[in-house]
């Protein structure tokens, strides 16, 4: 849901930087593994360029679910064998691919009702125009 917002408000750099830090946090609190950083990082940086692009919202949900899902499940793979010592080839796309996806869709459903919900309202592109000064 972050990297939904923050790919609408402020773009993919700031998604990517928020992205880092979340998943930084995640570790240093044991709340998650390595394999938070390049999930979310890849996400965040997909939907922060397709919205950025495009301005379609639809279109950003999808690359913010095929980049933490698709791509990040699979960049989890060799990130697990290299810092957490696990050799799971023949599982990859359970062990990583579908946790992802759950994940992601998840906070994309929410991220979609929020984001909808602040364009109905007019208060979406207020906010938008007030950060991009």
């Amino acid at each position: 849901m972050i990297n939904i917002l923050c790919a609408v408000l402020l773009g993919p750099g700031y998604g990517v930087g928020a992205a880092f830090v979340s998943s930084l946090l995640r570790n240093f609190l044991a709340l998650g593994s390595p394999l938070a950083f390049p999930g979310s990082m890849i996400g965040a940086l997909m939907c922060g360029l397709v919205y950025s692009k495009t301005k379609n919202l639809p279109l950003t949900l999808i690359g913010e679910v095929f980049g933490t899902a698709i791509l990040g499940g699979l960049t989890a793979y060799p990130v697990a064998i290299l810092f957490m010592g696990k050799n799971a080839s023949e599982l990859a796309f359970y062990v990583y691919i579908v946790p992802f996806l759950i994940s992601t869709a998840g906070g994309a459903i929410i991220a979609a009702v929020l984001v909808y919900s602040l364009k109905k309202a007019g208060i979406l592109q207020n906010m938008q125009s007030s950060l991009s000064r």
